[in-house]
């Protein structure tokens, strides 16, 4: 599954930022922040991966439906996996 060049700017986007957030927490616990602050950040993090994630699943299987792409069609177990991973 291939995301289509008009989601990848979004995506590295939503990723860039969960790495800089990733890094100020690391710098958070580093320097003995509350743990209130620490995972309220963190939070933050996975928020910004899992609608990275989303966007590329969601992406793929529209670009799937709408190309009739040469790749074999995923079976609905590979399908399932993947939702159940950003679950």
């Amino acid at each position: 599954m291939q995301v289509d060049e008009e989601s990848v700017r979004p995506v590295l986007n939503r990723l860039r930022r969960a790495q800089g957030q990733l890094a100020a927490v690391i710098s958070m616990v580093e320097s003995g922040r509350d743990c209130k602050d620490v995972v309220t950040q963190l939070a933050a993090v996975s928020r910004a991966l899992d609608r990275a994630g989303f966007k590329i699943v969601a992406s793929g299987m529209r670009q799937c439906l709408a190309d009739g792409s040469e790749a074999p069609p995923m079976a609905q177990e590979e399908l399932e996996k993947l939702f159940l991973a950003l679950a």
